[in-house]
């Protein structure tokens, strides 16, 4: 998927203009792309829609109005668009209070390599594994601790496309500390499916 350009970042002004119908659009794309897994773990999968309002919304709230600044961003999240064959995404623990993060943070040591793609069903089940995102792996990834946000990244080869197309397909959460799956639905999967086949 073409990554984004300073070119593709509106200024301030002309943001502004679009801001209501487009975070009404991103809204509704997420509304296809937030999966829940379990009571504290959900993921937002990205594309250059979901990154480009990102973006947007960080230089309209920081006041970003050079070229540098911009690029500075781009630069930071453009790895998180996916490749033709990728799914990249956002993986939220939903810890809402001390007592739980002093819990789970703990507990879920290596969460961002322990969510799993379950194509098909039966003997004929492909699984593919999520691998931290390499750029921000290194802040992100502790041996005690770790964060409550990661960004994830799953390789499917070409059958694997095929076979999620076909589903069904279910995301899970294969963790020593934390088991839980659930089926993505067929919004879901076509929604995933522009990412996959680089559309």
């Amino acid at each position: 998927m073409t990554k984004l350009t300073i070119a593709d970042i509106a200024d301030l002004r002309a943001y502004e203009r679009e801001r209501e119908s487009f975070r009404d659009r991103i809204i509704e794309l997420k509304g296809h792309r937030r999966i829940q897994v379990g009571p504290l773990i959900s993921m937002v999968f990205e594309n250059a829609d979901t990154i480009r309002f990102q973006i947007q919304e960080m230089a309209r709230a920081e006041r970003m109005l050079t070229d540098e600044a911009i690029q500075a961003e781009l630069d930071v999240y453009n790895p998180l668009i996916p490749e033709p064959g990728e799914l990249s995404a956002t993986l939220f623990l939903e810890l809402t209070s001390k007592d739980q993060l002093m819990e789970w943070l703990p507990k879920l040591v290596g969460v961002e390599t322990a969510a799993e793609l379950r194509i098909g069903d039966g003997p004929a089940r492909a699984t593919v594994r999520s691998r931290a995102e390499e750029g921000h792996a290194a802040q992100l990834t502790r041996q005690d601790v770790t964060a409550s946000v990661h960004y994830v990244r799953f390789r499917l080869q070409p059958a694997e496309v095929d076979a999620f197309e076909a589903g069904p397909v279910a995301l899970a959460i294969d963790h020593p500390s934390y088991q839980h799956q659930v089926s993505l639905s067929d919004s879901t999967r076509r929604s995933l499916l522009t990412d996959l086949r680089g559309s």
